[in-house]
């Protein structure tokens, strides 16, 4: 869907902001950009759809080179979300999500129901909100206009430039969430810059590094770069509890599970879905205070998770990562 060959951007007094990279983002796929401040991320974000034109190299989107196309063309089929959200204040929220369906000349009747379409797909009442206006919404609310704007004239790629890195850890976590689920059901191509290293693994299906001078230092899923880090900058970056973030990108294997044989029910700490994350099986252990946990798929009992179990499993995907 994404293809970046050889882009780089290079300013007229010598500064590199990105090195000579290559990136493939597959159809469907969550990508998240992640690295210190000035590494290059969110330039490479915005030369995607051409806010900021490459020096270098080749854009291509679903097949098409866009390096040189309009760009005013470009982004109108681009989903772009940023963190400040950049609502137009003097519009109400019906008026603000409907600015892309607008400008391509839908009839005024369609980009309406359009946009109360979207804010209720966004959990916000049509209703309650659609006659609002910016400074009558909080910053999570704001930042779900944000995306149901961007998601109006149905793009297939959204570019999102730290969405919710202005709001509350509380209201983070459920945004993030949501706009996960949100992009599975609709199926787009993400590309999202963020600096939480929490955040690009949590979300990502596969989370690129970059390094200072506009390095790409690793490109793989969460769980290969928290378990076998390129490199030591890597390793730096993700930091020493690598091995705890791991259980929130690390499933159930049913595997390592053990029989129900000598655990009584009263021992059990309630049960989980084999879907589950470790960490999800872990926080349940430690608020039930027990020892194990029953695992399910549907009405079918699969086994116990035990505490060497979860070791177990995290070793095996260790080990899967670094075979990768």
């Amino acid at each position: 869907m994404i293809l970046l060959e050889g882009v780089g951007k290079t300013y007229d007094d010598g500064t590199v902001a990105v090195a000579a990279l290559d990136l493939a983002v597959a159809e469907h796929e969550l990508v998240c950009l992640v690295g210190p401040s000035g590494c290059g991320k969110s330039t490479t974000l915005k030369m995607i759809n051409r806010l900021i034109e490459p020096t270098s190299g080749r854009i291509y989107l679903n097949g098409r080179d866009v390096t040189h196309a309009d760009p005013v063309t470009l982004r109108r089929g681009i989903g772009y979300v940023i963190q400040q959200v950049g609502l137009f204040p003097h519009q109400d929220i019906a008026t603000n999500v409907a600015t892309v369906p607008s400008l391509l000349g839908w009839e005024k009747k369609r980009a309406r129901a359009r946009s109360l379409e979207l804010l209720d797909l966004v959990g916000l009442d049509p209703g309650t909100f659609a006659q609002r206006y910016p400074h009558q919404l909080s910053g999570g609310q704001r930042q779900r206009v944000g995306v149901a704007r961007a998601l109006a004239a149905d793009p297939p790629v959204l570019l999102m430039d730290e969405p919710f890195g202005a709001v509350d850890p509380v209201v983070r976590g459920r945004l993030q969430s949501e706009f996960r689920r949100l992009q599975r059901d609709l199926g787009k191509t993400v590309v999202l810059v963020t600096h939480d290293i929490d955040e690009a693994t949590k979300m990502g299906d596969r989370v690129a590094v970059f390094a200072e001078g506009g390095r790409l230092a690793q490109y793989d899923t969460p769980a290969a770069i928290l378990g076998a880090p390129a490199d030591d900058f890597v390793a730096e970056f993700v930091g020493n509890a690598r091995g705890l973030r791991r259980l929130a990108v690390t499933s159930i294997d049913p595997a390592h599970l053990e029989p129900l044989d000598g655990v009584t029910a009263a021992a059990l700490g309630g049960t989980v879905d084999v879907s589950s994350s470790l960490e999800d099986a872990m926080a349940l252990l430690m608020r039930e205070d027990k020892a194990v946990l029953g695992v399910t798929d549907g009405p079918k009992f699969l086994g116990v998770l035990t505490p060497n179990g979860i070791h177990a499993m995290l070793r095996a995907d260790v080990r899967a990562s670094d075979a990768r």
